[in-house]
């Protein structure tokens, strides 16, 4: 008998702490704005992962959040005009960055968009970061986090960290006149000590383009 009563409270026991757990999970998550991103493990600190994971699927089921992808979940934003809306990729990547605690910055086609230097708006969204490589797809968009160097990470132009960085996927000797003239007109507006800084910590066949290029124009 004693030992029947001894499982039946650890029993009481586990079932307390479960619901214990979905009930701060659910407070957490109520008490958010839409908008909000969740991952998994910012309750780590409510219980285990099977049983967070479990609570989250459930806050889905019940339309209290959405899920964006693997292990990625969303408080939606209702709209009257466009239904449920939810954060941009460009959003979704910030709050994984913030999340991690890492450093993210575009690159590639993305970052010369950013700038206007390309029309084209990738599926790929491509960051360099001093974090973990992940790939994360969400719809038929995707997410990519490269791991790089501290060097190319420590660009503080608003363009030309941008510039430079998407410029690394094109052959320099292809660009149009019009491409030309468009990086000319961005480089103007960056600030000189900013552009000189980044300009050192550019790849050579960069740092050369624009000094052959460009330089004496800005000065």
């Amino acid at each position: 008998m004693t030992k029947l009563l001894f499982i039946c409270h650890i029993y009481l026991y586990i079932c307390d702490m479960g619901t214990s757990i979905n009930n701060q999970i659910e407070s957490k998550v109520k008490r958010s704005k839409p908008g909000k991103i969740f991952l998994p493990s910012d309750f780590k600190d409510l219980g285990s992962s099977t049983a967070i994971r479990k609570t989250l699927s459930r806050l889905v089921e019940q339309n209290v959040l959405a899920r964006l992808g693997q292990g990625i979940y969303v408080i939606p934003i209702h709209d009257k005009v466009f239904g449920e809306v939810f954060p941009s990729m460009e959003e979704i990547a910030a709050s994984l960055a913030k999340k991690e605690h890492v450093k993210i910055m575009p690159t590639g086609q993305y970052a010369l968009n950013k700038i206007g230097l390309s029309t084209q708006v990738p599926m790929k969204m491509i960051f360099l970061t001093n974090g973990s490589k992940k790939n994360i797809t969400i719809g038929k968009s995707s997410i990519v986090f490269i791991p790089t160097t501290t060097k190319k990470l420590a660009m503080i132009g608003t363009i030309s960290s941008l510039l430079f960085l998407g410029l690394e996927d094109l052959d320099l000797k292809q660009l149009t006149e019009s491409e030309v003239e468009k990086i000319i007109s961005l480089l103007k507006k960056e600030d000189v000590k900013k552009l000189k800084h980044d300009l050192k910590l550019a790849p050579a066949r960069i740092s050369d383009f624009v000094m052959k290029n460009f330089l004496k124009q800005l000065v």
